[in-house]
């Protein structure tokens, strides 16, 4: 079988990696891809929103599954011109992936199916948002316990949790004055925030059948501690302890079976992943967003556990065929990735600085150095992007796996390379 696995980051590293492993694949591409992704497949020169020429590809080279990576091609309908063309691909269609696509759409669908998530707000303009601040906190000084959110795709950046009213309206200009994040900004959310810690349960779900994986914990803001700017994830393990048996089954019956029924309910049949980001509150598990895909990193972790054959996997749930599937098998061993990141990043940051250390880091054990934001120049592998390399380990223990890949992390430099230092000491706690 051939595969192509669109998108160039670290997730679709792991996923070509993987799917490189069953025996049934004879071939994997990875459009565009990095310069990780040209040790484990052949690299496509096409950009993963071009969705013309991604289907062009995949019919002349009689590709048997493609595996859609990231959220901007599942908005643009790369799953609809496949499945029109009569191909086999993993992902929602467009009209599902509206549910990582606009925020909006998701909160609204949430609420009509009674899905624990936080009070909101939405709005079309910077001046209405401001309006609404100033009249529920009054006073300059007030303390502003909420969450600014565009509605659309903004690589994971256009969320600005504020703590003052100055925040609060600081954040609506950025989003919606400003544009800084461009048409995602054209609505607006201002939730409640939440207090609690973040937990990540993603499944693979065929519209009738929903397998779950283990429960991770991404690590959001840039900084140590969870401090600063929001970032698309500075890190992740598996599987987080904060989720036992009984929360999970609760993330099951309370979240993700309903929002597959609201789907089907809305006409928006929904395949694929369905990534839940949780906040585990007081008062029980509540909906932070949705995504459409696999978390990037959470995939990394949750693949170096994975002993099942993922393209069995996809290829089910890409036919409907998800309840015919044997059980998952996973390692039990917890699985740690360490996003290093570009100096600069979530903001700007210089590109072609030029890595080293990546075959002493490969020499450590149970570690696998995820490549997302490369590309080789001059015979170099360089940074060609914000986060650049996910540097994922196993171990017995979560401190184990931890140790292997801040061992890994120390073996690789470029100029400005960076990352946050507490990857998983929630757990440790």
């Amino acid at each position: 079988m051939k595969v192509l696995v669109v998108g160039s980051g670290g997730r679709e590293h792991a996923l070509a990696w993987k799917l490189g492993q069953s025996p049934k694949v004879t071939e994997v591409f990875v459009a565009p891809g990095n310069a990780g992704t040209a040790l484990e497949a052949t690299n496509v020169d096409i950009a993963a929103t071009d969705v013309d020429q991604l289907v062009e590809f995949a019919k002349t080279n009689a590709i048997d599954l493609t595996v859609v990576g990231p959220e901007a091609p599942l908005v643009l309908g790369l799953v609809d011109a496949l499945e029109t063309a009569g191909l086999r691909v993993f992902g929602p269609s467009a009209a599902a992936a509206e549910l990582e696509g606009s925020k909006v759409f998701c909160k609204n669908l949430l609420h009509t199916a009674d899905i624990p998530t936080a009070d909101y707000r939405t709005f079309r303009n910077a001046d209405d948002a401001s309006r609404y601040i100033k009249d529920k906190y009054s006073e300059p000084t007030d303390q502003v316990p909420v969450v600014v959110k565009a509605d659309g795709l903004a690589a994971g950046k256009g969320v600005i949790v504020c703590q003052t009213r100055s925040d609060a309206l600081q954040a609506i200009d950025r989003i919606a004055g400003q544009k800084e994040f461009g048409e995602a900004g054209n609505e607006l959310i201002i939730e409640e925030k939440l207090i609690g810690q973040e937990a990540s349960v993603l499944a693979i779900t065929d519209g009738e059948t929903i397998i779950s994986l283990p429960a991770a914990q991404d690590h959001k803001p840039a900084h140590d501690g969870d401090t600063g700017p929001n970032t698309g994830g500075m890190g992740a393990y598996c599987p987080t302890p904060i989720v036992d048996e009984a929360m999970f089954e609760k993330i099951e019956s309370d979240v993700l079976v309903p929002v597959v029924h609201a789907m089907k309910r809305a006409r928006k049949p929904f395949k694929g992943v369905l990534y839940a980001g949780l906040m585990l509150t007081a008062a029980g598990p509540k909906v932070l967003e949705f995504n459409v895909r696999f978390g990037d990193p959470e995939c990394q972790p949750l693949l170096m556990r994975l002993k099942s054959d993922l393209f069995d996997i996809l290829v089910a749930a890409a036919d409907g065929n998800l309840s015919e599937l044997e059980p998952l098998q996973w390692d039990e061993r917890p699985s740690l990735c360490v996003v290093m990141a570009s100096e600069g990043y979530p903001g700007s940051y210089e590109k072609g600085r030029v890595i080293t250390g990546l075959d002493e880091a490969a020499k450590v054990d149970d570690v696998k150095v995820f490549h997302a934001g490369t590309t080789t120049a001059d015979g170099n592998v360089v940074n060609d992007g914000g986060r650049v390399l996910g540097v994922t380990a196993i171990g017995n223990t979560i401190s184990a796996a931890k140790l292997k890949a801040y061992t890994a992390v120390q073996k690789i430099r470029w100029p400005g390379a960076w990352c946050r230092k507490d990857i998983s000491d929630k757990a440790l706690q």
